[in-house]
């Protein structure tokens, strides 16, 4: 596994890319002021955006249903999050294009080699905003899982009544 991007899964059957590029920008404006240099003020973090690009072989790689899964999950308009196949989480993305280059085609048409680049942008506030949420998750599964013995005494309780009811009714 290379990458994934929430259900899509990148790799040799998928979509393997073989230029990954990321872009970082970082927010600097400036004043002008008489005499001086212009003041620059650092606002913080701009817009990060992660290009895939690669090629496809549909004879030994993914290839057009592949693409057109990516395609499905970016017409949702969601944001999914993007981690690398060593384990770096990227943070939450969106899809800002998609685009095929299909060529050396067979007799029906259909292309021997599709070249695509997809264009991700990244649209969560920080990650530490998103392990936020996933901590708040956590924190509801283990307090649902510390009422988990009382529910399975009740379920057994229950379950056990029901069978000494049937037995009683059979003998009766």
């Amino acid at each position: 596994m290379m990458m994934v991007y929430g259900l899509m899964v990148f790799m040799r059957q998928t979509l393997p890319y073989a230029e990954q590029q990321h872009t970082v920008d970082y927010r600097w404006p400036t004043n002008s002021r008489v005499g001086e240099r212009a003041a620059a003020q650092f606002l913080g973090v701009g817009d990060e955006k992660i290009t895939l690009t690669g090629e496809l072989c549909p004879e030994i790689t993914g290839g057009t249903l592949s693409l057109l899964t990516f395609k499905a999950m970016a017409d949702e308009g969601c944001a999914w999050p993007l981690i690398g196949g060593n384990g770096t989480i990227y943070g939450m993305f969106v899809v800002e294009s998609i685009s095929q280059t299909h060529s050396e085609f067979f007799a029906n048409g259909a292309a021997r080699k599709i070249g695509f680049t997809l264009s991700l942008k990244r649209v969560d506030e920080s990650l530490t905003s998103m392990f936020g949420d996933v901590k708040q998750q956590a924190d509801s599964l283990i307090s649902g899982a510390g009422n988990l013995p009382g529910q399975l005494t009740t379920a057994m309780n229950n379950a056990v009544s029901s069978a000494g009811e049937m037995v009683g009714g059979l003998l009766a």
